[in-house]
């Protein structure tokens, strides 16, 4: 059985706001999450002065200091992120329904830094390499989300996804597959990334290669996930219903081109997921893409977009705000389509669609449609 999802709330942990209404706030007055870096690692060194991370942020302001002090950055900023979550929707878990819900967290590699420090310290330490083992957890990719299920009592499914940037689309799927196999009566979906050296490198080196200046970015987005029907039933606010979720892989004819033309297959996806929701493209108010300033990856996103659905609907580039934080600007470009919604009832029943791809080929498209959430009557 096929269900379809809705978003009874979310929230957000991002260098321009943390909490869905600040988010939604700074997302429309078109705050810039930019900020000053050179300070923040003091014994690591960075490509750039500037990037898109949340430099005074502590898991402690948010989480209190118990079970804090070894958490990793991503699991502090999941763990903020699902909890703000929860409370925007009004979620509460108790023994009647704490093992009916459950949590998908998208990621690309879990906790890079982590990962890197563990694996050096086994390196550099004296024999027998006195790895400190309370940092162990934070480099195992499932960390966040195992960490995010025990505080908040999630006692249902519990999954991480390395989806990249199309990790959310993924997730979205995986929920809808076992909500409707009544494996779970709500799901937790999101993802979550951290800043660090190693990221701020890697995104370096991406963009210089193909030609973009983007800086890094992090931050986590967590959306309370459950069946359409049920939720109406329940009488609960939407703020949105996931209509369609589609993922697809090209295939290159020339494996060794750094630039390949992935635009048909993501052009086939997005008409494939606007059939299954059973909209035309006129329809589409707004298209939220995974666009970073990489001259031809944008291009060929752009171009499948335009081909499916013209020049009329509103283009949405959350990391031109946010940065490139890979899984999490997943997550982020769905919260941004939301934030239009939030306390906007002249926007109900509208239409967006979100698109992203990742460098192997993978690329995927959603159609959603929002509602003003609590604010609808």
């Amino acid at each position: 059985m096929t269900a379809t999802l809705a978003i009874t709330g979310w929230g957000v942990a991002s260098p321009i706001g943390i909490g869905a209404d600040e988010f939604a706030a700074a997302f429309a007055a078109g705050r810039d999450g930019r900020t000053d870096v050179s300070e923040m690692f003091d014994d690591e060194p960075l490509p750039r002065p500037d990037a898109f991370a949340m430099t005074e942020f502590k898991a402690k302001d948010h989480l209190g200091r118990k079970g804090t002090t070894f958490l990793d950055r991503g699991t502090a900023l999941a763990m903020v992120a699902c909890g703000k979550a929860m409370a925007d929707a009004g979620l509460e878990i108790g023994e009647d329904n704490e093992t009916r819900v459950g949590l998908a967290l998208g990621t690309t590699a879990g906790s890079v830094r982590s990962t890197s420090d563990y694996s050096k310290a086994t390196f550099v330490e004296d024999k027998p390499y006195m790895v400190n083992p309370l940092i162990f957890p934070n480099a195992v990719m499932n960390g966040a989300a195992g960490q995010s299920a025990i505080r908040y009592r999630l006692k249902g499914v519990n999954a991480t996804l390395a989806g990249g940037p199309v990790a959310v689309l993924s997730a979205l799927r995986y929920a809808r597959s076992l909500i409707g196999l009544d494996r779970v009566d709500t799901l937790l979906v999101g993802a979550a990334e951290e800043f660090g050296p190693q990221v701020a490198w890697a995104n370096e080196f991406a963009m210089r290669e193909h030609g973009g200046d983007l800086p890094a970015g992090e931050g986590a987005a967590m959306f309370v996930v459950e069946d359409a029907a049920k939720a109406r039933a329940a009488g609960r606010a939407l703020d949105a219903e996931i209509l369609a979720v589609e993922v697809g892989t090209h295939v290159p004819a020339d494996e060794n081109d750094p630039d390949v033309d992935f635009s048909p297959t993501l052009a086939a996806c997005l008409r494939r997921a606007l059939s299954r929701a059973g909209v035309a493209a006129d329809e589409v108010h707004a298209v939220a893409s995974a666009e970073n300033g990489m001259p031809a990856k944008d291009s060929y996103e752009d171009r499948a977009i335009t081909d499916v659905l013209g020049a009329v609907p509103r283009r949405v580039r959350v990391k031109q705000q946010t940065g490139e934080a890979l899984s999490a600007s997943n997550a982020l470009q769905l919260a941004a389509l939301l934030s239009m919604h939030r306390g906007n009832p002249g926007l109900d029943g509208r239409v967006s669609v979100l698109t992203s791809h990742t460098p192997d080929g993978v690329v995927g498209a959603a159609v959603l449609c929002g509602w003003s959430g609590r604010d609808r009557a």
